[in-house]
């Protein structure tokens, strides 16, 4: 049964226009394209077009429904003709509808996601007026990127801005995939179909967020077709790029470091939460009640103060907070009685009684990790005796092992404070012992006192870089490196008597002793000169 018969036109000419992308394709290929639009459109279209399969192939099985197969063979090809356009497009607005019955389900985080470019709050210095990356996004340019930044940043919410950015442009496609829940073969299908799209001049943009989830050999999968352009790629990892991925694929993106958002960046945020949802900032309640009528109350004020708070308290996630915010005022909302009884008020008391603060950013295993212990050992060396405490609490409520911050602490005597203070040493293999015995959380004033002791010990780095100095000595040699003395050899032995090992050797010092205690040819060389 063909398509013209179907529709009841004789004229309908050979190519037939997807309903989905809107290009020219033969009759006889429309139905193998129409299926993989609706597979990387939109999920919903992915599960209609499932449906659609398997509901065809149970009526093509039973031969008892053979009038019910017919009707539903023709259903199947109306979908993707011209004439049943209609029945395909509606498909996304009846979604829609039902998403925005359901917005009050979507939590207030994934609300607030940017849709534009003007609407990304804070990383001027990436995203800011006048960047570089700022002037290829609104040329609607889209190079391929690494962005890198702790959880709640804004990672996603800027793949939200380019993926808006795809759809306003016909050329262009935009693909989200999580490393989380997809694997290669899901990059494998991606790919494929983005070829076909290349071949009528549509670009496709993926977004791989959690990329460091893919190991290296997976990740190996996205060079040939990032490089000769056949996806545009962006991934969103938390973890540091240089370690979790791979210096191939590093090549190709331009890696975009995002940091924490600030306290003014979060408060700007939550203010905006407020506006969109319809609650008020207020922060005089008597004389802004006063002046209000009953008509114009909002069912909850929310003084200034608590937003700070929850801004300074969320240590730069923006996704903490509005979740905090969400939480409280669901919890405030006088529902249907607020002309009765007045407007929730959310004050500060009521937020600290109700949220506290519960996390850290830290990562025992990942970057925060080895930053922190460089901050203590640096901070010793400095003679900061403040920020040698600040770091090595931030450490332990972060949840590090004490064990890993004292063997550090024990480095740090020998290395910095070495002879000038020869009893730190003593002192740090006590604290470490200490620990051992003790555990967490009692042995947390151990850790702290060593820390600043070792601050204010005076400090000597002679022997260290002497030590290096003799390293780079041993790595530079040419050749086989000098014998020991005879005199300096032990001789256990008859046969080593009479080589002459140990001959003329005594107890004195070098200066009375007459010997030479370097290997023959280094008389001179002195690793503690210049240190």
């Amino acid at each position: 049964m063909s398509v013209n018969k179907i529709s009841g036109d004789d004229d309908v000419p050979n190519t037939i226009p997807c309903p989905i992308c809107n290009k020219d394709f033969d009759k006889s290929a429309i139905q193998e394209h129409a299926n993989k639009c609706l597979f990387l459109n939109t999920s919903e279209q992915s599960q209609f077009n499932q449906k659609r399969h398997e509901l065809f192939n149970n009526a093509k099985r039973s031969s008892s429904h053979l009038k019910n197969t017919n009707s539903l063979e023709k259903r199947t090809r109306l979908s993707t003709s011209p004439s049943s356009s209609k029945a395909i497009q509606p498909q996304p607005e009846s979604t829609s509808k039902v998403l925005s019955k359901d917005t009050k389900n979507i939590p207030l985080a994934e609300r607030m996601r940017p849709i534009s470019l003007q609407d990304i709050v804070g990383h001027t210095e990436a995203f800011g007026s006048g960047s570089m990356l700022r002037s290829l996004l609104e040329q609607r340019k889209i190079p391929n990127m690494i962005l890198w930044g702790p959880p709640g940043c804004g990672k996603t919410s800027l793949a939200n801005v380019i993926s808006n950015i795809c759809k306003e442009q016909n050329n262009m496609r935009f693909v989200k995939l999580s490393a989380t829940m997809s694997g290669i073969n899901d990059v494998k299908e991606v790919v494929k179909v983005a070829k076909n799209e290349a071949q009528f001049k549509r670009q496709t943009v993926l977004f791989m967020d959690e990329i460091h989830r893919f190991n290296k050999l997976q990740q190996d999968t996205f060079l040939p077709h990032v490089e000769n352009g056949t996806i545009i790629l962006i991934g969103a990892t938390t973890e540091n790029p240089s370690f979790s991925l791979n210096n191939a694929l590093l090549s190709r993106c331009r890696v975009v470091v995002m940091q924490k958002l600030s306290i003014d960046d979060v408060l700007q945020i939550l203010k905006k939460a407020l506006t969109k949802t319809g609650k008020a900032v207020i922060k005089n309640f008597k004389d802004d009640l006063a002046k209000a009528s009953k008509d114009d109350l909002p069912k909850c004020l929310v003084e200034e103060e608590s937003l700070q708070w929850l801004a300074e308290v969320s240590d730069g996630d923006a996704r903490i907070a509005l979740g905090a915010l969400e939480i409280a005022l669901d919890a405030r909302d006088p529902g249907t009685e607020i002309h009765v009884t007045g407007p929730a008020i959310l004050t500060l008391e009521d937020i600290k009684n109700g949220i506290k603060r519960t996390h850290m950013m830290y990562d025992r295993q990942g970057e925060e990790h080895y930053n922190t212990i460089s901050a203590v050992h640096k901070s010793i060396r400095a003679g900061d005796d403040n920020a040698a405490l600040y770091w090595t609490t931030r450490a332990l409520q972060g949840g590090e092992d004490p064990l890993y911050i004292a063997r550090r602490l024990v480095r740090a005597a020998c290395e910095d404070i070495g002879l000038a203070e020869p009893n730190a040493i003593v002192e740090a293999v006590a604290c470490l012992q200490g620990c051992q015995q003790l555990g967490m959380p009692e042995c947390d004033v151990l850790l702290v006192q060593c820390a600043v002791r070792l601050a204010r010990a005076p400090k000597s780095r002679e022997v260290y870089r002497a030590m290096r100095q003799c390293q780079k000595y041993l790595a530079q040699a040419k050749g086989p490196l000098p014998p020991v003395p005879l005199h300096l050899r032990n001789a256990p032995t008859k046969l080593m008597k009479q080589l002459g090992y140990a001959s003329g050797y005594n107890l004195l010092h070098k200066d009375e002793s007459g010997l030479e205690y370097m290997p023959e040819g280094m008389e001179d060389c002195n690793f503690f000169q210049d240190v």
